[in-house]
């Protein structure tokens, strides 16, 4: 095996990989192909609620739940309580 001969050949290879490399780097300035940072969308994820939003949100809860205790309470007064 010929060392000299491969370090010569692997010296080549290095060199036309530095031309392909450069060419590429300069096609690529040229046509700004240049990656585009990330850009900043809508936000993912709920929405947060302003003040006059959470006041109906808990007006709105507190009627589901008084309805809902009323309506429990109406219920366990008709159903009489099985004794055996």
């Amino acid at each position: 095996m010929d060392l000299y001969k491969t370090i010569q050949d692997l010296y080549a290879e290095k060199e036309k990989l530095e031309r392909v490399i450069a060419s590429l780097e300069e096609l690529q300035q040229t046509t700004g192909a240049v990656p585009l940072p990330p850009s900043v969308g809508k936000r993912r994820g709920r929405k947060s609620m302003g003040a006059n939003e959470r006041q109906e949100v808990s007006e709105r809860m507190k009627r589901y739940w008084a309805n809902r205790r009323k309506r429990q309470h109406e219920q366990s007064k008709r159903q009489p309580v099985n004794e055996q």
